[in-house]
Order: structure tokens, then C-alpha cells, then sequence
């Protein structure tokens, strides 16, 4: 980086909780290197539009605790035209840029990967609550979300019990059933339904018939939103067959964005902020960092791009193994 060269931050992408703890830890780790920081507002739509401001230590002050996001967050169509990646890095650069750390998911780190092809050297931050980011185990907001979901469904088990009801509960994920595989391993789940496996109507009607012969009072089946049966589907086959317990359908929704970060997340996302800064303070651009086990590496976009983190194969056994 070059000694005037100021560091930009952008968020992008859906909203996961601790992007605001990855944008504190990037501007105050910026200001330590005695770099100017600049918040690009909007996403990709920000940076093509000028959108910029100027941060210091106090401006994200108070943040750490908040969900969501400062700098704003977009989903951009005008940014995959090349064009307008051009104007984006000549925008950037007019205003002082030198190097820029994205923040968010898959889409995100790939639109991170265009601006280094068009020369602007760039740190990738994975924040994302569906957990499919290639080359790290983990990316902020993803406990978050796991927290909300297991507050949920374990208030939903309450009145499950109290009524002799079956509940389906759809989890946000896209096309990666992380999310519903590891709540339902910690919450109990008779069946978890992902997009990475095979799903009809017939299992989820076995698996809360079998619950109920086994005397259980309850059953919970878990519904990924990018499975193959769709929640709607699952409740009138249920409803058209005598299970032996009646059923209900619950859809968390967008409730799993939002929320105050917890501690994970809050570590995570200081941990690879600061990451971040100090790889491109030192001429490591064009890279992710990522969490492998206990610590955090930087992996290089090309090994990123193209490819999608999976599910751990034990997950889907333990399910299975602890529905019992």
C-alpha cells in the first residue's frame, strides 16, 4: 500500500450479525497502521456511485453490539456488468483508495475477485449466516443466526409438548442446509431436510409416525428453505394422513439476520478484521481470510471462487443417530 493510499470497507450482500464488529476491527486496525479509512455505503452500489465516507475511531464507536450493518448493504445487478467494475476501482481510486476489504458472502467475495482483476487490491471478509463460503470453517454471523434458531425452536418444543404436535420449522440457507443440520442435531430434530440430500413427503410422514409409536409427545422436523419438498408441500401430505400427532409449520424467516452478535461472532469478526488489515498493510492482497480450526489464514481468491463450502458428513449421521 502505498503511504497516502487510504483503506476502504464495504459490507455487501444479505446482513449477518458481527459485520458491524468486522467494520470496527478493519477501520481502528487501519488507523493503527496510520491509514486513512473510508466507508463505502450501499454495497457495490456505493462504490460505483461515490457513495464514500470518511471513518475514525469514533464513528464506530458503539457498534459492536448491533446487528445488521452501518455501512448499508445492497444486493448490486448494475455491478456485474465489467463496465461498471471499471468505474467502481476509477471511483474508488479518485477518492483515494488504495485497497478495499469487502465484507459479506459467496456473491460478495466473487465481486471482490472482479475488482482485483481490474487492479484494486482487495482483503475478503466471509460474513454470511448460510456457511457455504469455501475456505473457512466458519464465517460471522452463522452462531448468531444458530442461537436465534435454537432460542426459537425450543419454544416451539414447549408448546409441541403441550399439545401432542408435530412442528415444521423452516430455516433460512439458501442451498446449504448447515444451518438446519447443526440446530437440528442440538435441538433434538426427528428429521432435518437439506438440499444436499434427497427428500419426499413419505420420510417426514415415517419419521413423526415413528415418534409417536416410540411414545414420543412431540416431533420436530427441521425444513431447510433450499430443500427439495417445500414446507407448504409437507403440511398437506401430513395433513391428508393420520401421523398421530397434528402439525403446525413455523417459517423463522429474517428473524436469523438480525439481532445483537454474539460473543463468537463479535470475536470472529474482530479476529479477521484485523486480519485483513494487516495482510494488505503488508502487500498480501487479493486474498479471504479464513478460520481453519482455532486460527485464522488467508486463503487466496482464486482457491475461493467457483467452489462452495459443504455440510460435514458426520452432521447428517448424528441427526439420525440422536433422533432415537
Amino acid at each position: 500500500m502505498a503511504d497516502e493510499a487510504a483503506i476502504g470497507v464495504l459490507t455487501s450482500g444479505g446482513d449477518a450479525p458481527g459485520m458491524n464488529a468486522a467494520i470496527r476491527a478493519v477501520v481502528r486496525t487501519g488507523l493503527q497502521h496510520g491509514r486513512k479509512v473510508i466507508g463505502v455505503q450501499n454495497g457495490y452500489d456505493g462504490l460505483i456511485d461515490g457513495a464514500y465516507r470518511p471513518l475514525g475511531a469514533r464513528d464506530v464507536g458503539n457498534i459492536l453490539t448491533h446487528g445488521g450493518t452501518m455501512l448499508y448493504t445492497r444486493r448490486s445487478e448494475r455491478f456485474l456488468d465489467p463496465r461498471r467494475q471499471v468505474e467502481a476501482v476509477q471511483r474508488a481510486r479518485a477518492a483515494g483508495i488504495g485497497t478495499l476489504v469487502i465484507i459479506g458472502g459467496e456473491g460478495s467475495i466473487q465481486g471482490a475477485n472482479a475488482l482485483a482483476g481490474h487492479g484494486l487490491p482487495v482483503a475478503a471478509i466471509p460474513a454470511s449466516i448460510d456457511n457455504d463460503v469455501f475456505g473457512t470453517d466458519l464465517s460471522i454471523g452463522v452462531d448468531t443466526a444458530l442461537n436465534t434458531i435454537v432460542g426459537a425452536i425450543d419454544r416451539l418444543r414447549d408448546t409441541a409438548s403441550s399439545h401432542n404436535r408435530a412442528f415444521l420449522v423452516e430455516t433460512m440457507g439458501r442451498h446449504c442446509g448447515y444451518l438446519a443440520l447443526v440446530a437440528g442435531v442440538v435441538c433434538g430434530a426427528e428429521l432435518v431436510l437439506v438440499p444436499e440430500q434427497k427428500c419426499g413427503a413419505a420420510d417426514v410422514l415415517a419419521a413423526i409416525r415413528n415418534a409417536h409409536d416410540r411414545g414420543k409427545t412431540n416431533a420436530i422436523i427441521i425444513v431447510a428453505e433450499g430443500a427439495q419438498c417445500g414446507i407448504g408441500e409437507l403440511m398437506r401430505a401430513i395433513e391428508a394422513t393420520d401421523v398421530g400427532l397434528t402439525a403446525r409449520a413455523s417459517r423463522l424467516g429474517h428473524i436469523q439476520r438480525g439481532g445483537s452478535p454474539s460473543a463468537l461472532d463479535r470475536l470472529l469478526a474482530s479476529r479477521m478484521g484485523v486480519k485483513a488489515v494487516q495482510a494488505l498493510a503488508a502487500g498480501q492482497a487479493n486474498v479471504m481470510v479464513g478460520l481453519d480450526g482455532n486460527s485464522v489464514r488467508l486463503v487466496p481468491l482464486a482457491q475461493v471462487i467457483g467452489r462452495k463450502r459443504a455440510p460435514e458428513d458426520e452432521l447428517f449421521a448424528m441427526v439420525r443417530t440422536l433422533a432415537l
